[in-house]
C-alpha cells in the first residue's frame, strides 16, 4: 500500500510538472502561434515552387493532434499544400474518437480554407510487406477504400483518379536491415499505372535505392514528414530545423496544377539541407538562387581576388570546384550560405602567363548538398570576366 500511494503522488507531480510546464511553454510561444515563416525557394521556370507534405497523422489514426493542428502547423512552417493521410486499418482510439475515415478533412478544411492552404483529401493503405504502405491522394471519397484484399483497396483508389505513392519503403518496421527492397507486388502496381512515386525522404530517412528507382522507373520523388508528435516534439523550429517536405513546381495553387505537377514529375525533395531531385529543376533553383555581385575582377595588379556570391534561398549550397584552368586556382570547398554573401577567392597562378586583356572564365563546381542521384551532386558553371591587361 505504501508503494502504491508513493507511485500515485509520483504520478501526481509528474502530471502537475507536465501541465505547468506546457503552460509556461504556451504562454511564451503564444506570438509564435500567429507568426509565419516563409520558406525561401524561389520559383523556377513559369511555375509556382509550392512547399508541400502529403503524408501526415491525427488523432483519427495514430498521430497524437486534433485535425486544425495539422493545418496551422503548416501553415506556421510556411508551408501551402497538406494532405492529412490517417490509416485505413490501424486506428488504436477508436474508443476514444468515432472512426470516421472522411472526417479529417472535412474537420480541417474550412481552417485550412482561412489560412490559405491547400488540403488534399488523402490516406494510408496500411498493409503488411509486400506492398507496405501506400498514400492515395486526391480522392472523392476515402470509404470505397476500406476493403480486406490490397489490391482492391488501391485499385480502389485508382478508379477515383487518385495519385498514389509508396511510402517508407526501407523502414525498419517492415525492412529490418533498413534497405528497401522490390518485390513482385510492387512491379503489378507499377505495370497497371496503380503506383505513381515513392517516398525517397520519411522523416530523418533517405532512402538511395529508392532514389535510383525513381531515376530509373519515371517515378515521382516524394519527400514527407509522416509526422504522428506535435511538430514541435520532433523538429526544433526556432532552431531552424524543419520537416522534410516535397517542392512542387505547378502552374498555379490549384488542384488541377497541383496534381498534374506531381503526375509530371515536378517535384523536388528538400530535407535537411539537401535538395533531392532531377537535374534540370535543381539547376534552376541554384541559378535563380544566386546573385554575383562582382562578375568582373582584376588580376592585373594582383595575384588574387574574391567573388562574393548572395545566396537568397534557405538552402546552404555546398560546392566543391571542379575547375581546371591553366591560370587561375579557386577556392577548393566553399559553402554559399543562406541569406548572406559568401566569397570565392580566385587566385593567378604563380606559373601562369595568361594573355592581355579580358577574358571570359568558368568557374565549374559541384554543389554536393543538391543530389542528381544518390552519390552524384549537381554540376554548376559561375561565368566571370576576368582581366589580365
Amino acid at each position: 500500500m505504501k508503494h502504491t500511494k508513493r507511485f500515485i503522488w509520483a504520478q501526481i507531480l509528474l502530471y502537475t510538472f507536465v501541465f505547468l510546464f506546457s503552460t509556461l511553454i504556451g504562454i511564451s510561444n503564444a506570438e509564435d502561434r500567429n507568426v509565419r515563416t516563409e520558406i525561401n525557394i524561389p520559383d523556377i521556370l513559369e511555375y509556382q515552387t509550392l512547399k508541400c507534405d502529403f503524408h501526415m497523422h491525427t488523432v483519427f489514426s495514430d498521430g497524437l493532434v486534433w485535425p486544425t493542428i495539422r493545418v496551422e502547423e503548416a501553415w506556421r512552417e510556411g508551408l501551402e499544400v497538406i494532405s492529412i493521410t490517417d490509416h485505413i486499418e490501424y486506428l488504436p482510439f477508436r474508443n476514444d474518437v468515432a472512426p470516421n475515415h472522411n472526417r479529417p478533412y472535412e474537420l480541417a478544411k474550412s481552417t485550412a480554407d482561412a489560412l490559405g492552404i491547400v488540403l488534399i483529401r488523402g490516406t494510408e493503405i496500411t498493409r503488411k510487406m509486400p506492398p507496405g504502405h501506400l498514400n492515395a491522394i486526391f480522392l472523392d471519397d476515402v470509404e470505397p477504400l476500406v476493403v480486406d484484399d490490397v489490391m482492391e483497396s488501391i485499385e480502389a483508389a485508382y478508379k477515383q483518379s487518385a495519385f498514389i505513392f509508396w511510402n517508407h519503403p526501407g523502414w525498419k518496421g517492415q525492412q529490418p536491415d533498413g534497405i528497401a527492397k522490390w518485390y513482385e507486388i510492387h512491379t503489378k502496381l507499377y505495370e497497371k499505372g496503380w503506383m505513381h512515386g515513392i517516398e525517397v525522404v520519411n522523416g530523418i530517412e533517405y532512402y538511395p535505392e529508392v532514389h535510383q528507382w525513381c531515376i530509373d522507373k519515371k517515378l515521382t520523388l516524394m519527400g514527407n514528414s509522416d509526422i504522428h508528435n506535435p511538430i514541435s516534439f520532433d523538429y526544433d523550429i526556432a532552431d531552424g530545423e524543419h520537416r522534410p517536405i516535397t517542392l512542387v513546381f505547378a502552374k498555379d495553387k490549384s488542384l488541377e496544377s497541383i496534381k498534374d505537377a506531381l503526375v509530371n514529375r515536378r517535384t523536388v525533395v528538400y530535407w535537411n539541407n539537401d535538395l533531392i531531385g532531377e537535374q534540370t529543376y535543381l539547376a534552376e533553383i541554384f541559378y535563380q538562387s544566386i546573385d554575383i555581385e562582382n562578375p568582373v575582377i582584376d588580376l592585373t595588379e594582383r595575384s588574387s581576388a574574391v567573388v562574393q556570391i548572395f545566396n537568397g534561398s534557405d538552402v546552404p549550397f555546398r560546392l566543391k570546384s571542379q575547375t581546371a584552368d591553366a591560370d587561375v586556382s579557386v577556392s577548393d570547398e566553399v559553402t554559399l550560405q543562406p541569406g548572406k554573401f559568401s566569397v570565392i577567392a580566385v587566385r593567378k597562378k604563380k606559373s601562369a602567363s595568361p594573355s592581355p586583356g579580358m577574358r571570359t572564365m568558368d568557374l565549374s563546381f559541384t554543389v554536393q548538398n543538391l543530389r542528381i542521384a544518390a552519390d552524384k551532386g549537381l554540376p554548376v558553371v559561375l561565368k566571370l570576366q576576368v582581366n589580365f591587361d
